[in-house]
């Protein structure tokens, strides 16, 4: 009983980690990531779409990112759901594609950046705590079934777990914020 607890425990926290590393990609650096654009609703005749359903990505250059719509007449509408979001790009429509040039960050952009991904991660971390606080509520519900011994070595193994997860997602956030401050 206690083993599938903290089996499931463990996947939980195993997909708040993966939702904390999509919410980082999220996060534009100076480099051209078609990830950026996920999180962009286009309202394509009259109803919110996610915008990598209506269009190709591709990065030709570094600092270059190309959205190729599948339905030409599409194009205003994604150039303006483009605009509305708040990527800080700005882009150039040729009439067959969208170009959209990601600039060099500025020192002052880095650090709201790092702020933002802090608290992507500190979510995260909350959400592998939440688990935490479920499966041992769970596991002390058990009390009478099942020994005092077996339910203080399930937390205590639900613990490590917890640390486990919590150390991959700072080293996670480690990673995102040398890659912002990254000239």
């Amino acid at each position: 009983m206690i083993d599938e607890l903290l089996a499931e425990a463990d996947i939980k926290m195993t997909h708040a980690v993966e939702h904390v590393k999509n919410e980082f990609s999220t996060v534009r650096t100076g480099r051209a990531n078609p990830a950026v654009l996920h999180r962009v609703m286009v309202d394509y005749y009259g109803s919110p779409t996610p915008l990598q359903t209506l269009a190709s990505f591709s990065v030709p250059e570094a600092r270059l990112l190309v959205v190729a719509p599948f339905d030409k007449s599409s194009l205003g509408d994604i150039e303006r759901a483009i605009q509305a979001s708040e990527l800080g790009l700005n882009p150039s429509n040729d009439g067959t594609v969208i170009r959209l040039a990601f600039p060099q960050l500025t020192e002052d952009r880095r650090k709201d950046l790092i702020r933002v991904v802090r608290h992507m991660a500190e979510d995260g971390r909350i959400a592998v705590r939440n688990v935490r606080r479920h499966t041992k509520s769970d596991m002390e519900s058990l009390h009478g079934e099942i020994s005092d011994d077996e339910i203080r070595r399930g937390e205590d193994s639900l613990q490590d777990t917890t640390d486990k997860h919590t150390a991959r997602i700072d080293e996670l956030l480690g990673h995102k914020e040398t890659e912002l401050l990254e000239v």
